[in-house]
């Protein structure tokens, strides 16, 4: 496993564990990871299974989807803690597809994971079992499948499609890996248009999760049916000025993106499509063993507030706050940042990081 790490020179420090999402890697958290150790803590960002220069994982499409599926993320996460001589962490945090990965380590290993921060992705908690049906209850309510809803969404004008959806296909590799424009230009472009500087990203909550409603969203998350994600992103390609002026990311940052993803492909990191997220079976069956669970450790959440990725599932923020986590201490929305938090917000995602650690161990 490659990790980056910050703060390590010091023996006998509590360790921060910071788990990226996608298309990403540990270098996302490149920003925060020195001032957390100049706040006193081990600071560990592996680049997880199926991204960068970790090994050890199967790179094709037909690669075996048990390997990627939540427990053995979290395994990955208890491994690496383990590895480095920590029992456990102060802190976990998840950003975008490592939000769920953090959550339910902090679920599942509360002893390990001690508090978990939840970036951008909110948990809705585990999928529930029927309850007292015996007796006359009846089915708990069942969300639409990505399927269905990509069925609803196709009859719109212009017909749409769910991202996730596409992104499971063998087609998304390949389509992002020879954009047209170039893979440079490709993560520019899908940086930029899930950042706050496209000042089209206004999010808000949703009514349900139908076709109407999600039609609100940009099509970087409900896509145009017939395109595919590199066509998405061209027309949002930021001009040679505002390129200029965006600092979070430069073009040597956007480079060591293109550069690690040209090398290992977008396949691996595409695999949590397929069985982390949605309904895949043999996934919820797992997740449903912990039914009625809740994140009691205490937790926070972080978004940007030109974020989509807080909203793109109605009623999650809700969930999450009310029954996901039974400690929730506090719900941030950053100004100035869009899905990319702690790259473009770095300062702020850091003071609220060191002071949630503070508060608990003030707490404890």
């Amino acid at each position: 496993m490659h990790i980056l790490e910050a703060g390590y020179e010091t023996p006998g420090r509590n360790a921060v564990l910071l788990l990226h999402g996608f298309p990403e890697l540990a270098y996302s958290w490149r920003k925060v990871m020195v001032p957390l150790a100049s706040a006193g803590y081990h600071v560990i960002a592996p680049d997880q299974r199926g991204f960068g220069r970790t090994t050890g994982w199967d790179d094709s499409y037909e690669a075996d989807p048990d390997h990627f599926r939540i427990l053995n993320m979290v395994r990955d996460a208890m491994g690496l803690v383990y590895a480095l001589g920590h029992r456990s962490v102060a802190m976990v945090a998840g950003h975008d597809a490592g939000a769920p990965v953090a959550s339910w380590a902090a679920l599942i290993r509360p002893d390990v994971f001690r508090s978990v921060t939840i970036l951008s992705s909110p948990f809705e908690g585990p999928p529930a079992l029927p309850f007292n049906t015996a007796n006359g209850a009846a089915q708990p309510p069942r969300a639409p499948t990505d399927d269905e809803l990509d069925a609803e969404l196709a009859k719109l004008n212009p017909p749409r499609k769910y991202y996730q959806n596409y992104q499971r296909t063998r087609a998304a590799n390949d389509n992002m890996l020879h954009a047209p424009q170039g893979l440079h230009a490709f993560f520019r472009a899908y940086y930029h248009y899930k950042s706050a500087d496209w000042k089209g990203n206004k999010p808000h909550p949703l009514k349900a999760r139908t076709a109407a409603e999600m039609a609100q969203i940009p099509t970087y998350y409900v896509m145009e049916r017939d395109k595919g994600m590199a066509e998405t992103v061209a027309p949002f390609m930021p001009s040679a000025a505002e390129i200029a002026a965006c600092k979070w990311l430069t073009e040597a940052e956007v480079d060591v993106y293109a550069t690690e993803y040209a090398r290992t492909q977008f396949t691996g990191a595409l695999q949590g499509y397929r069985v982390r997220r949605g309904s895949d079976p043999k996934s919820v069956a797992e997740m449903r063993t912990f039914s009625g669970r809740a994140i009691d450790v205490p937790s926070m959440f972080i978004g940007g507030r030109s974020d989509w990725g807080v909203y793109q599932t109605p009623g999650a923020v809700d969930r999450m706050q009310s029954t996901a986590c039974s400690h929730m201490v506090g719900f941030h929305l950053v100004d100035g940042a869009g899905h990319w938090v702690q790259q473009e917000q770095p300062e702020q995602v850091t003071r609220l990081f060191v002071q949630f650690l503070r508060d608990q161990r003030g707490a404890g």
